[in-house]
């Protein structure tokens, strides 16, 4: 199973597609010196996968490499996913 993260800044988000299937992605606003995470969306039938947690490492791990840009995880499972990976909290805001 390929997974691929791409940021779809046309649509405010990052999209996780599986063997070229769009599985879900993180709706995102942005401020200055931030990325607000809204909601994310897995499709039912990758559920389960691992899919929700490569969505979120992959776009955490995007806003990191721009450097100098914090998260603000309003999305529940964006900030659950943060909670249980420690080392992404140096992201919040």
């Amino acid at each position: 199973m390929s997974k691929e993260i791409t940021d779809n800044p046309e649509a405010s988000r990052y999209e996780i597609h599986v063997d070229g299937a769009l599985a879900g992605f993180a709706e995102y606003t942005t401020r200055p010196g931030e990325v607000v995470f809204t909601h994310t969306e897995i499709d039912k039938a990758f559920g389960g996968q691992g899919v929700g947690g490569a969505l979120a490492r992959g776009a955490l791990d995007e806003v990191r490499a721009k450097g100098g840009v914090n998260v603000v995880p309003q999305c529940s499972f964006i900030k659950s996913w943060i909670d249980k990976h420690p080392d992404y909290a140096d992201l919040v805001a």
